[in-house]
């Protein structure tokens, strides 16, 4: 059966199995390698092994916050690339990404952590992308509707002016913080807290299940606001609680994750590619292609310099460069 009479659904099923064919990697690969017997063997003899410790107190805390954050950053750019109807928009480029690391920055260095505990920087990103959502709202509600191009417009200064106060910041302070603002950019998925992986977790699998309540908005939006209208699309309500989402999802995936990025744009290409543009399909393909790409570049990040381990952003940013123009190369199919 060849890709193009290939049903939707069971082109869904394959992302499935790849995602537990690649978590299964990421459980057994790492700085201490373990065979798929000895992984059985610990997962059978329960708590007492050092396997076990590492598969379930290291690996799999892992795996479940690359799945929620790979997910829900590939989620967000789908919804944002048929809202804006720009295949070159993803969650960053709104600036929520921006106000989440100044807000981050200013933890750090204000050194808010050391009297509230680990919870405050997933905090105070969170508020950082939470102020900057707000501020562009606000900025581009006129009468009840949402300017779509001032939105891009405004992200991308705020992104700027973020950018701008990070460098500041950075250049007066202390190099202990210094180094913590610059791992904290560059993204990871070492999270010790269970209550934060919960939280992303739920978010991420609430924002897919929401998103769908939207799937005919999106489908008719990709031919113009004024098509859909005519199709009987409420289309200033989809506009916002699109926007909303998509800019809450990536606000939580940044204040947990720090900026990884490429997930939001390469992703939903990709999956388009393989799955067609009908956002029934395109939504539950993108995030499951999200949390693929996310947790196997992890598993690079762990192994390649082993056992030291290399930012995740690192690896999402040269692997998702080299797909971004791979699909720009790709003849006789449709990115957009």
């Amino acid at each position: 059966m060849s890709n193009r009479t290939m049903p939707r659904a069971a082109r869904v099923m394959i992302l499935v199995g790849a995602l537990l064919l690649i978590a299964a990697m990421s459980l057994c690969l790492g700085s201490t390698a373990l065979s798929v017997k000895r992984s059985l063997h610990a997962i059978i003899a329960g708590h007492n092994t050092t396997e076990y410790s590492i598969l379930f107190d290291i690996r799999l805390p892992r795996i479940i916050l690359g799945f929620a954050i790979g997910g829900a950053l590939s989620l967000a750019g789908v919804i944002l690339q048929g809202l804006f109807r720009n295949p070159l928009v993803e969650p960053y480029t709104m600036g929520i990404s921006g106000g989440a690391a100044l807000g981050v920055s200013l933890a750090i260095i204000l050194r808010i952590y050391r009297s509230m505990g680990l919870l405050t920087l997933p905090f105070a990103g969170f508020i950082g992308a939470a102020i900057v959502i707000s501020i562009i709202y606000v900025i581009n509600i006129r009468k009840k509707t949402l300017k779509i191009q001032g939105l891009l417009l405004t992200g991308v200064m705020i992104s700027f002016i973020s950018s701008s106060f990070i460098m500041l910041i950075m250049a007066v302070s202390r190099t202990e913080d210094l180094h913590g603002i610059v791992f904290w950019i560059m993204g990871s998925l070492e999270e010790p807290s269970w209550f934060l992986i919960k939280v992303m977790l739920f978010t991420s699998l609430a924002g897919l299940a929401l998103s769908y309540i939207f799937w005919k908005d999106l489908n008719a939006l990709r031919l113009g606001e004024e098509e859909a209208t005519h199709l009987g699309i409420n289309t200033e309500r989809a506009k916002r609680v699109l926007f909303v989402l998509a800019s809450l999802l990536t606000g939580c995936a940044v204040s947990v994750g720090g900026i990884i990025g490429f997930v939001g744009l390469i992703i939903p290409h990709l999956v388009r590619m393989f799955i067609g543009s009908d956002h029934r399909a395109l939504l539950a393909g993108s995030f499951l292609g999200g949390a693929c790409f996310l947790i196997f570049c992890d598993t690079l990040a762990r192994i390649i310099v082993a056992p030291s381990e290399l930012p995740v952003g690192v690896i999402t940013g040269i692997l998702g460069g080299s797909f971004f123009i791979y699909a720009l190369t790709k003849k006789g199919k449709s990115v957009v």
